[in-house]
């Protein structure tokens, strides 16, 4: 799905569960670790796959799932235990979770055998009576879940009955790892080429789950025929292995550093770590693109253009050459990563996560918009989504600039300085001569001097030489939704905080409010308050189109009560843009008993390229007779 198939009542979002198809090129971390678990030099071996949350150690970790379903076969069994302690239900005990879940798979594993003896199913009951299950026994007796545990009903039977046994072994885990590879060299699982148990998830886990999910590894199922595979942030692990084991105040290596008890504890168990690679430029516009092809189209075809993807990213290619699939349009798709690949890679820092939470989020802000009225082009959605979610302090200059009533002419300074020229201005509004007047005496009869044009951070013009161009674009309706979700008021510095509320009151949409603005209230005002008030109105119609009738209609109600304010307002009005003038904007002046605002009205009639609005200032000059 692309950000234009998002409609007024349907969106999706993206699962964060890992696709079935390989989307990130994480195939050859995967056939690596694959090949390392069934290396027979390496028997057993526990490999750490290390990368932070949302990197996609999951993802690698069902790919290594799949591989090691390829290369099964009856006479060389690939066991697979995948096992997440996170999920581990904490009145059960890790240590116990973990080793239930392997005698669970290697108890079914028996019970399928063609060889009946009974040598492999009897140390399968030793070792379960072994293990202290008082906890899941408590457990069970007030649930019918199985949890990570054998069935439940065997259970009672094994701890019950079997440990009365003359020949049993004493209780506790003493001689646990000895029975344990007499069974995995029992002839029943002879068949059996390697038992991989793939541990997800173990840097979400308390300190104590995690220091029992790693002695059961490493004290008790670490035998040979068995791998495991350790997917976690590593720095996270080592942070709750030291809570049991803190780091030394002196050095008492043999070059004088710090031997730390963590990294040595982890590094005992784990024989080598795979670091997970962040995702490349190439990497995070290949993900953009197939993220988005995944909303529509079948497995099939999706696998494909991930296969395409590979091998471009084999050959040091990019994705304009992607030869694609008959029938298969993906240039919008191709178009809108391209746009948002250069920041979404510098900024995410190459999480897969990251990535996908992002293309959420803004779904979910266009859904909103949409259904709010706001329909903007998708992506200019999705360039302020950039700059809102990656850029933040940037944003909220924005957000400040439209607060101040000086969004227009800031986006279009910006937008000369991201290196795209301002356009010729065909509709200059003609100077009247009062406002040429004075100007003339506000230059005080110096010089005029050329105004040097604003600067801007960096990352605001990197951000604004994105496509789309935003010059010409009503940005208000969804930036006024945007500080809506922030929480953030939207409030004018410059303007004093007495006036604010008054302007907040002539533009709001209750009638109430704009009533408790009385002429007299109005009348009150100081010169210079009602000039401001002015130019803050006029400033408020221009760059919120959806505020522009009201803003007018009190632009005209402070002139009136202050008359030496009418060429201010009459600039405010020209410098609304003639095309950007709503048809009804000018069938609020009534003439004569609004000469003064003539040249506005004219200047709307020969100016606008809409028709409506035309024909509205034509139908308002005509009630001058003397027109």
């Amino acid at each position: 799905m692309t950000p234009s198939s998002i409609g007024a009542t349907e969106f999706a979002l993206w699962s964060d569960e890992p696709s079935p198809t390989d989307l990130l090129s994480f195939g050859a971390v995967a056939s690596t670790v694959t090949d390392a678990l069934l290396d027979e030099r390496l028997n057993p071996v526990a490999l750490g796959l290390s990368g932070a949350w949302g990197s996609g150690k999951t993802t690698v970790l069902g790919l290594v799932h799949q591989e090691l379903a390829a290369r099964n076969s009856p006479d060389a069994t690939v066991i697979v235990v995948p096992t997440d302690p996170w999920r581990y239900d904490p009145a059960t005990g890790a240590k116990e979770s973990l080793i239930s879940e392997v005698l669970d798979r290697l108890s079914n594993e028996v019970e399928r055998t063609e060889d009946k003896g009974d040598k492999a199913k009897k140390l399968v009951k030793r070792l379960v009576g072994r293990v202290n299950w008082s906890k899941a026994i408590q457990l069970a007796a007030r649930t019918t879940l199985a949890l990570q545990l054998p069935r439940v009903e065997d259970l009672f039977g094994l701890i019950n009955d079997d440990n009365r046994e003359s020949d049993a072994a004493p209780r506790g885990m003493d001689g646990f790892r000895d029975e344990f590879s007499q069974l995995m060299s029992s002839d029943e699982l002879r068949h059996v080429r390697r038992v991989v148990v793939l541990v997800d998830d173990l840097d979400r886990c308390l300190p104590r789950t995690v220091i029992e999910t790693l002695e059961a590894i490493r004290l008790f199922l670490a035998v040979p025929g068995m791998s495991f595979v350790l997917a976690a942030d590593e720095e996270r692990v080592a942070e709750a292995i030291r809570t049991e084991f803190p780091k030394p105040t002196g050095g008492d290596g043999q070059d004088g550093t710090v031997e730390e008890p963590a990294r040595l504890y982890l590094h005992k168990i784990v024989q080598t770590t795979i670091p997970l690679p962040a995702l490349s430029r190439f990497d995070t516009h290949a993900y953009l693109l197939l993220l988005q092809l995944q909303a529509r189209l079948p497995m099939e075809q999706l696998a494909t253009f991930a296969d395409q993807c590979q091998t471009l990213r084999l050959e040091s290619r990019d994705l304009d050459d992607l030869p694609g699939l008959d029938g298969v349009e993906i240039t919008e798709e191709l178009a809108f990563s391209a746009r948002l690949t250069p920041l979404l890679y510098e900024k995410l820092r190459g999480s897969p996560r990251r990535v996908k939470r992002f293309l959420n989020d803004l779904h979910v802000r266009q859904g909103v918009a949409s259904r709010r009225g706001i329909n903007l082009d998708p992506g200019v959605v999705a360039k302020l989504m950039v700059l809102e979610v990656l850029l933040p302090d940037e944003f909220t200059r924005l957000l400040d600039w439209l607060a101040a009533g000086k969004l227009r002419e800031q986006l279009d300074a910006l937008e000369v300085a991201a290196g795209r020229p301002a356009e010729e201005d065909a509709t200059e509004p003609d100077v009247p001569a009062a406002e040429a007047h004075d100007a003339d005496e506000n230059t005080s009869g110096s010089a005029p001097t050329e105004q040097k044009p604003p600067e801007f951070p960096d990352a605001l013009v990197r951000w604004a030489k994105l496509p789309p161009p935003l010059r010409g674009v009503d940005l208000a309706s969804y930036l006024f939704l945007a500080a809506a979700f922030q929480g953030k008021p939207l409030l004018d510095a410059g303007l004093p905080e007495r006036l604010r509320d008054i302007a907040a009151n002539l533009l709001s949409s209750e009638r109430a409010d704009q009533k408790s603005v009385t002429d007299e209230y109005l009348s009150a005002l100081t010169s210079d308050e009602a000039r401001l008030l002015v130019q803050h109105l006029g400033r408020m119609g221009r760059d919120r189109p959806s505020d522009q009738r009201k803003a007018v209609l009190g632009i005209k109600r402070i002139a009136l009560q202050h008359p030496d304010t009418t060429e201010e307002a009459k600039r405010a009005l020209l410098a609304i843009p003639p095309d950007e003038v709503g048809p009804a904007t000018p069938l609020l002046f009534k003439l004569p008993a609004d000469i003064a605002y003539r040249p506005v009205l004219e200047h709307w009639r020969d100016r606008s390229s809409r028709e409506p609005v035309r024909t509205a200032a034509t139908e308002a000059l005509r009630e001058n007779p003397s027109h």
